[in-house]
């Protein structure tokens, strides 16, 4: 079996958005009813990580108030990244959240009614800590961090029992937070503010269903957030890469998402997106949600699409007319990243298409191995490594997440990574990449990894020695892995 499988999920729908339930990587949250209290609201946030400093007269010492550059130097540099000023690599926006998975007997049923009752009988019952863990964009930090990249999530964590759950995880995985409170709506209600939860339910078959009261939400969660936070505008600006997907505008209006761009490229931080299953609907919501969408797509330095996405977004079947397609109507626009599932992984750029085909593993879950495949296109884009190189790496670290169990703190370790690219044992059919050139009439040729290279029947499909590119990639990764025992 290959990694990046697509499998089939439950189909019901959702009434806000019929992709959330479909997809095995969810940003649909859902807060658990906490007891009633009278509380201060929460402060502006930043949790850097350890060895940290506690500022006096913080109330509290799990949320204080510091300033966001206070420095991690955990990693040397990127090479190829070294902007003056820019102690991060990877910034994240939005999409903290604390997963609760639960083997349930069946997944939420279809009809609204039913699906809300649904999850009102589960947050009845808070389920014990062991079920929790950190979710949304956490599995691309944690992910990022193990290949040695810098990282800082920029969001929202309560101050409840979630928040202090999730801010403990991130800390000891060695990432930041910024928290985004200093323009809060003082006309909230306290639930607004808790930490955002997801129902990750598994059913005797092992299909996923992913719940949320924000499915049954006309507005935003976080809609007391009106712009963007100066914290998290001095973030970006201290950030090589600000990733952003489609499931920020579950949580953040549009307005709010499209500043945090146009702020990164004011700040001359690249930009990575990521539609998701989300990006269908958002392309048939709103003015402002179609609007925010367009801005993301065209401003982007780095996209990053399922085929089926980049299909959705652009009308066009084939993949890599499809990526050719995004190239031409964005301005910034470097990188076109397309996931191919078991397949492999394709590149689209302005002057090449470059492929990778996946590695052979026992799949054993999927949830996070996206996520995984996007940190390591991060570090191939701040290394500036050759495009082969880059596609072999994600589809390693996305595998290596497939052959565990569940996302978070358990996508992929960087041992595991280092494992599969010394075995190197990939897919070798040609057939796949030979019938999208063929089908594409605007592709010339397509640089694939191989483990020989020797040229198949198609004179366009030119090969790239598999041991060449592992061989360069293992001293990297090797050295990180150095780097992290030093510092341990």
């Amino acid at each position: 079996m290959q990694t990046h499988l697509e499998f089939a999920i439950h189909p019901f729908s959702l009434a806000r958005s019929p992709m959330a339930l479909q997809t095995l990587n969810p940003r649909h949250v859902l807060p658990l009813p906490l007891p009633r209290r009278r509380a201060p609201r929460p402060r502006v946030l930043h949790r850097p990580p350890p060895p940290r400093r506690r500022l006096e007269g913080a109330a509290r010492p799990r949320a204080v108030a510091v300033a966001v550059n206070e420095a991690r130097r955990r990693w040397p540099p990127a090479e190829g990244g070294g902007e003056e000023g820019k102690e991060t690599d990877l910034a994240t926006l939005g999409n903290l959240c604390v997963d609760v998975v639960l083997s349930v007997p069946q997944l939420p049923p279809a009809p609204r009614e039913e699906r809300e009752a649904y999850m009102e009988r589960l947050a009845a019952s808070p389920p014990d800590q062991k079920f929790w863990e950190a979710g949304g964009n956490c599995n691309l930090a944690f992910a990022a961090a193990r290949l040695g990249l810098r990282c800082s999530t920029l969001g929202h964590v309560g101050e409840e029992i979630y928040g202090k759950f999730l801010l403990d995880v991130l800390e000891e995985e060695g990432i930041s937070v910024v928290g985004m409170l200093d323009n809060s709506d003082s006309s909230a209600c306290q639930n607004a503010y808790e930490t955002l939860l997801c129902w990750v339910l598994v059913d005797p078959f092992q299909r996923h269903g992913f719940c949320s009261r924000a499915d049954f939400s006309d507005e935003p969660a976080f809609s007391w957030i009106r712009k963007l936070p100066a914290e998290t505008k001095t973030a970006i600006h201290h950030s090589k890469i600000l990733f952003c997907n489609g499931y920020a505008f579950d949580e953040l209006f549009p307005d709010v998402i499209s500043s945090a761009i146009d702020c990164a490229i004011d700040a001359g931080t690249a930009v990575f997106f990521d539609p998701g299953p989300r990006g269908k609907s958002l392309l048939h919501g709103t003015l402002d949600e179609q609007r925010a969408l367009e801005h993301s797509l065209r401003l982007s330095d780095v996209l990053l699409l399922t085929s089926d996405e980049a299909e959705s977004l652009t009308n066009i079947r084939n993949p890599i007319q499809a990526g050719q397609e995004l190239l031409k109507r964005g301005i910034r626009t470097k990188w076109v990243v397309i996931k191919m599932g078991s397949k492999g992984s394709i590149m689209v750029t302005k002057s090449a298409v470059s492929s990778a085909p996946s590695f052979k593993i026992d799949v054993v879950d999927t949830v996070g191995c996206g996520d995984s495949f996007t940190a390591a296109i991060a570090f191939g884009f701040l290394h500036n490594l050759p495009a082969v190189s880059t596609l072999t790496l994600a589809n390693a670290v996305g595998a290596a997440t497939a052959t565990g169990c569940g996302a978070g703190r358990n996508v992929a370790h960087l041992d595991k990574v280092l494992q599969l690219l010394r075995e190197s044992n990939i897919n070798e059919d040609d057939t796949p990449w030979s019938e999208l050139i063929e089908a594409s009439s605007f592709c010339s040729e397509v640089s694939v990894l191989s483990k020989t290279a020797v040229n198949s029947f198609s004179d366009r499909l030119v090969h790239v020695p598999t041991c060449n590119v592992v061989s360069n990639l293992l001293s990297m990764l090797e050295a990180v892995s150095e780097r992290s025992t030093v510092q341990a």
